[in-house]
């Protein structure tokens, strides 16, 4: 996914391994060895990263077949469209890009990237439009902002 090893050492006997893909920051996730063989399920959700276009949401999914994923879920949360895969611990990953419009969540409409960039939007338009909330996303972040600060005094 691009990260690169920033630091990496023991900590009370674990192993912790430092990433990040940006300078300014010493690390964006940490990653500790092991996994209690008694969990046998993976006690994360899933790790969720945004990219910035639905080309660059195709090309990372291309990166991760040349690295040797073959099963994606690929899906549109009208929000969002999204490529959903296991990393090498069966723990879920999404890469992601927000789309201009928001719908009730959760959703989710299977899409395919190998389609084009156009005829993507197109669809996931026409869908969004019939879906409960249908609005823009810029309108749904005010209305979220608003609510945040009418909590916070």
């Amino acid at each position: 996914l691009g990260f690169h090893v920033s630091d990496e050492g023991i900590n009370r006997g674990t192993r912790l391994v430092f990433l990040t893909r940006d300078a300014n920051e010493h690390h964006q996730i940490v990653l500790a060895q092991g996994r209690p063989d008694e969990t046998g399920f993976s006690v994360i959700n899933q790790i969720s990263f945004r990219t910035g276009s639905l080309d660059d949401l195709k090309t990372m999914k291309s990166l991760l077949e040349s690295e040797g994923i073959a099963e994606f879920r690929q899906v549109t949360h009208g929000n969002a469209w999204s490529i959903y895969f296991a990393d090498p611990e069966d723990n879920r990953i999404e890469i992601f890009v927000d789309t201009p419009w928001h719908i009730d969540q959760p959703s989710g409409e299977p899409i395919d990237l190998a389609e084009s960039t156009e005829a993507i939007t197109a669809a996931t338009e026409a869908h969004v439009r019939t879906q409960p909330g249908y609005g823009s996303m810029a309108d749904w972040r005010r209305g979220l902002a608003k609510t945040l600060e009418d909590a916070a005094s």
